[in-house]
């Protein structure tokens, strides 16, 4: 019987962790990610999504700002997982590429800009441990980390246009190189204008 009320206990106690985890949430990352949607939104919405296009079409002519600086900055302003929002902007045959080094580039930042993937912290923080135990500086490994990330996560992209154009080709698919958005309004606003 004492097995049974532990697990039970276990069990509820789980639960309860991940409430007063879900509350910690709702008070800290859950504010950020919304007001970081909403600047998003007005930035777009300030510059306007022509310009957004602009910059978009500009950045995927160049494999460096597509897949080195894009990624970058989005990752630094926006975190994770609003940094992928940014490739709506880019053309439908580039967004497997940009996709491929942003996930990349969440993870091997964390040492740094810990609030881009705060969901994967407790990685960093246990590794950094292992490195604090040993009596070595974290930040050295964590500015290395970043780097070899910036580096591999380029050539995670780039490698990845390879094989893009791989499996357009062998299935007969063609993706546009040409920044497409609409901005047409919903029916019912026309309905509404009308």
């Amino acid at each position: 019987m004492q097995y049974i009320t532990g697990f039970a206990s276990w069990f509820m106690n789980l639960f309860q962790t991940g409430g007063k985890t879900f509350i910690s949430w709702m008070s800290s990352i859950v504010p950020v990610v919304l007001l970081l949607l909403v600047l998003m939104n007005a930035i777009i919405a300030f510059l306007g999504e022509d310009r957004m296009n602009k910059l978009a079409h500009a950045s995927s002519r160049n494999v460096v700002t597509r897949y080195l600086i894009l990624p970058f900055l989005s990752a630094f302003m926006l975190g994770n997982p609003m940094c992928y929002t940014l490739a709506r902007f880019l053309p439908e045959y580039y967004k497997p590429s940009y996709y491929a080094a942003q996930a990349q580039f969440c993870h091997t930042s964390n040492g740094i800009f810990p609030h881009i993937n705060p969901g994967e912290l407790f990685i960093w923080l246990g590794v950094a441990q292992g490195i604090q135990k040993l009596g070595l500086n974290t930040m050295d490994l964590a500015i290395r980390y970043m780097f070899v990330g910036l580096v591999m996560n380029f050539i995670g992209g780039w490698v990845t246009d390879f094989t893009t154009a791989y499996v357009c080709k062998s299935s007969g698919i063609k993706l546009s190189k040409e920044v497409k958005l609409t901005n047409k309004p919903a029916e019912s606003d026309e309905k509404a204008t009308a």
